[in-house]
């Protein structure tokens, strides 16, 4: 039994859309993730490659899923089965599997946030130490971030995203973001303000802002995969959500100014979230470099400790955060539940409650060492985005450029050359970008198995 139009909801207003889809590429994949790649990557020569992938490639890419989306109206399963048919069904299962996946990790880094929001309101991660000992906020990280703690608090995350959904398209998804969306520009302007005060601020824009491009030749092999899989993760691409969000859209939507206002959106974001770690990090005299995915909880939090009005930043740094990752997680969870909705007629509740149990399952071991985050994460970011956005962009501009020139049009009118170069610009160097990248990421992901995961294992 599958949904019918009739039945199948969609956004109230445009708005709406664009700040769902903005909640869901502004979460932690900007805040939590965004921060600790460009620390990694050498700072602003990282920035200038995501900067250009954000916009050649992320931007072209979007107006794919959104193409495929529209025109079905269905689910990311249903959707790839109507469009093309035969073997690409797989490919819409994919996209499922990948939310899965992201979701489960997700939601376990989303329970460390609220833990965190905690943490900043009672002074858990800041104090003196023994000498010798870890800081603070190490301490408190490490006891937090794995264990029963870990556990309830993903479980916590998890009921929270279940709630939200639940409700539907309009009076949970859309009502949530139409709140949480405004409120993390305006605390992150704030922020923003408040931190180019600090008397860190200048070195934190010149590692920030100012790109050695020395630096990105000489690591180019390590940034690219890494800024193609950013650009990819924070615009959520290549899992299903914006096919999903864009099944809720009308004929006369304009794809191309929808898709720019939620690129302009994101990315604005992001650069606010570098403008306020940075100047934070730099003015506690904490390295912005520190490897692994709990860096940016230990080295803010660290920070906090040591710059005016800490606590009260922490909460609302932690507490914006929090917004964020929310605001993902609802239209990570939403791909899987369209798909059981449509596909198989659950009721909504059935549907939200029975997949985000599973979820929550299959995000339980990530509680049991840090380590497994990468191993999820390395994974999702750097392999199945990537490789679902290759076969979606061949699907699309190879097999079908003529249906795809044709749904892009509508809302815009005729475009002329704009189509074709929107076409070659897909075929071409983003499918080569794409391609490049995922063999990196392949290779990294290889190098963590027989490494970092392998001495962990050992370890058991």
């Amino acid at each position: 039994m599958s949904t019918t139009d009739a039945d199948r909801e969609t956004w109230s207003t445009r708005i709406g859309f664009i700040l769902a889809a903005v909640g869901s590429a502004v979460g932690l994949g900007n805040i939590w993730r965004f921060p600790f790649q460009v620390g990694q990557e050498g700072g602003a020569a990282f920035l200038v490659m995501y900067l250009a992938f954000v916009v050649l490639i992320g931007f072209p890419a979007m107006m794919v899923e959104f193409v495929v989306g529209r025109k079905t109206g269905l689910n990311t399963v249903g959707a790839i089965r109507e469009f093309a048919g035969g073997a690409w069904k797989y490919l819409g299962g994919l996209f499922v599997f990948i939310g899965f996946v992201i979701m489960s990790y997700y939601s376990v880094v989303g329970g460390w946030v609220m833990r965190y929001i905690l943490g900043s309101a009672n002074g858990g991660y800041t104090g003196e130490v023994a000498e010798g000992a870890p800081p603070m906020a190490a301490q408190y990280f490490s006891e937090i971030s794995v264990g029963w703690d870990a556990l309830l608090f993903h479980g916590l995350f998890m009921l929270i995203v279940i709630g939200i959904v639940a409700l539907g398209v309009q009076r949970g998804i859309e009502l949530g973001v139409k709140i949480m969306v405004p409120a993390i520009i305006a605390i992150f302007a704030a922020l923003a303000v408040y931190a180019f005060t600090l008397s860190g601020a200048a070195d934190a824009y010149s590692y920030y802002l100012s790109p050695d491009l020395g630096y990105l030749l000489d690591n180019w092999q390590s940034i690219v995969p890494a800024a193609a899989g950013q650009a990819f993760f924070t615009l959520s691409l290549g899992m299903g959500v914006m096919i999903t969000y864009a099944s809720y859209l009308s004929e006369d939507e304009n794809l191309g100014v929808d898709g720019a206002s939620i690129v302009v959106f994101n990315t604005g974001i992001s650069l606010l979230t570098g403008l306020i770690v940075f100047p934070i990090l730099f003015s506690a005299d904490v390295s912005p470099g520190d490897p692994g995915a709990g860096a940016i909880f230990v080295s803010v939090a660290k920070a906090l400790g040591g710059i005016p009005l800490g606590t009260v930043v922490g909460v609302l740094f932690f507490g914006t955060v929090a917004m964020a990752a929310l605001s993902s997680a609802i239209s990570l969870i939403e791909v899987v539940v369209s798909y059981a909705i449509d596909e198989f007629g659950f009721d909504r509740f059935t549907a939200t409650a029975t997949i985000g149990g599973l979820i929550f399952l299959l995000g339980a071991p990530v509680t049991i060492d840090t380590v497994m985050v990468d191993l999820y994460d390395i994974l999702a970011a750097k392999i199945l985005l990537l490789t679902g956005g290759i076969l979606l962009v061949t699907l699309v501009v190879w097999v079908h450029a003529d249906e795809a020139i044709g749904e892009l049009s509508k809302g815009i009118g005729r475009f002329g050359s704009l189509g074709s170069i929107w076409l070659w610009t897909v075929r071409v160097p983003v499918l080569i970008v794409l391609i490049v990248s995922l063999i990196l990421g392949i290779q990294e992901y290889a190098t963590f198995l027989t490494g970092d995961f392998a001495e962990f294992l050992g370890n058991l």
